[in-house]
């Protein structure tokens, strides 16, 4: 889980943290061509503890998009089929890449292979921002995004394990090494 302080254990770590529209900004201020979601965003200056996000699927909907990686376009990968919503704001990170050969996804699950998930918060977010590490998050939230990655693909005869919860910690050096992983594939 990213923190707004850097470490994950309640210690400022001395990163600077730019509001997130200075760190959208920052991005896209280079750019006079559209940018690339996920190879042209940076990943920001705070990472990995703090990280910019592409939220592709707000809190609410049943409609799952995902990144076309070709265009870099945002498209619709499918509704669901039941009464599931997506519980939280869900996306990836820019500039990283996972197992499944896609962008590191932002909340954790397995289906075949390995696809992790990091639960994140709002560094500008004053409801969120103080949590540091996934013990802090209330069980009930837990529970609820648990319930949601073990539902929401049940029509689709689709089965979902899901995983304990790491520290953040081990979400911070999960998302250093895919960071590294996507950088060293852009530089071959």
């Amino acid at each position: 889980m990213a923190d707004n302080d850097g470490e994950g254990s309640g210690k400022d770590s001395g990163l600077p943290h730019p509001k997130l529209n200075e760190r959208i900004l920052s991005s896209l201020s280079r750019r006079s061509v559209a940018a690339h979601p996920w190879h042209d965003l940076e990943i920001g200056p705070g990472a990995p503890a703090v990280f910019n996000c592409v939220v592709e699927i707000g809190k609410g909907s049943k409609i799952k998009h995902k990144l076309d990686k070709k265009s870099g376009l945002i498209v619709v990968d499918r509704v669901l089929y039941s009464s599931v919503v997506y519980p939280h704001n869900y996306g990836f990170i820019p500039r990283t890449i996972c197992d499944d050969s896609d962008p590191m996804d932002v909340l954790v699950l397995m289906q075949g292979e390995k696809d992790d998930k990091i639960i994140a918060v709002c560094a500008d977010d004053p409801e969120y921002r103080h949590y540091t590490d996934i013990k802090g998050i209330p069980p009930h939230r837990l529970a609820e995004i648990r319930r949601f990655f073990e539902d929401y693909k049940k029509n689709e005869n689709k089965e979902v394990v899901v995983e304990d919860f790491l520290p953040a910690e081990a979400a911070i050096e999960n998302l250093y090494a895919s960071y590294i992983v996507e950088e060293l594939e852009a530089v071959g």
